[in-house]
C-alpha cells in the first residue's frame, strides 16, 4: 500500500525566529539549542522530519495539530521546529529516521475526524501499522505521536 508521511507546512513557523525571547514567551514558546548530551533523541523537527544536531537552534511551541471543527478528537500539544527549515518533507513510502527511532503512537481517523483505530508501535514496525490501518474503508488518514512524551509527530495519508 502506497503512503506518503508528511512534515507540517512551514510557513507559519518563519515568524517565530525573528521573535525575540520575551515576545516568543507571550506566544507560549521559547528558543532550543540542541546540545550534544540529548543524544540520540535530539529535537524533533516536525517541519523537516528531522532531528536537530548539536548547535542546532529551534523553537517550542504550542501547535493545534488535529483541528477537525466538529470532531472531539480536536487536539493541540507542543513541537519542535528547526530554525531554517525551508520545506516541508515529504517521503513517499520510506520512514524517515526520525520515526523509526522512536515508540509511536499511530491514530487512523475518519474523514470527519473521529478515532476508528490506534496502535502503539516500535517505529522499524510503522510500515505494517499503516498497512493494516489503511486496510480499512473508514480510515482517511493517520497521524504518529511520540508515545512517551505524546507529541505529535507526523501526518500519513494514501497515495
Amino acid at each position: 500500500m502506497d503512503f506518503r508521511i508528511s512534515g507540517l507546512p512551514v510557513e507559519p513557523f518563519i515568524p517565530f525566529f525573528a521573535m525575540s525571547d520575551a515576545e516568543l514567551l507571550a506566544h507560549g514558546a521559547c528558543r532550543a539549542v540542541a546540545r550534544a548530551e540529548d543524544a540520540p533523541l535530539m529535537h524533533p523537527c516536525r517541519v523537516s522530519l528531522r532531528d536537530s544536531a548539536p548547535g542546532e537552534v529551534s523553537i517550542l511551541l504550542h501547535h493545534p495539530h488535529h483541528v477537525a471543527p466538529t470532531s472531539p478528537y480536536r487536539a493541540s500539544g507542543p513541537i519542535y521546529v528547526r530554525e531554517g527549515v525551508s520545506e516541508t518533507a515529504s517521503f513517499i513510502n520510506h520512514v524517515p529516521a526520525q520515526q523509526r527511532t522512536r515508540l509511536l503512537s499511530v491514530r487512523a481517523y475518519d474523514a470527519a475526524g473521529i478515532m476508528v483505530d490506534a496502535d502503539v508501535q516500535e517505529g522499524t514496525e510503522l510500515e505494517a501499522v499503516i498497512e493494516r490501518m489503511f486496510r480499512r474503508d473508514d480510515v482517511a488518514f493517520l497521524h504518529a505521536h511520540n508515545a512517551k512524551r505524546g507529541c505529535y509527530s507526523c501526518r500519513i495519508d494514501r497515495t
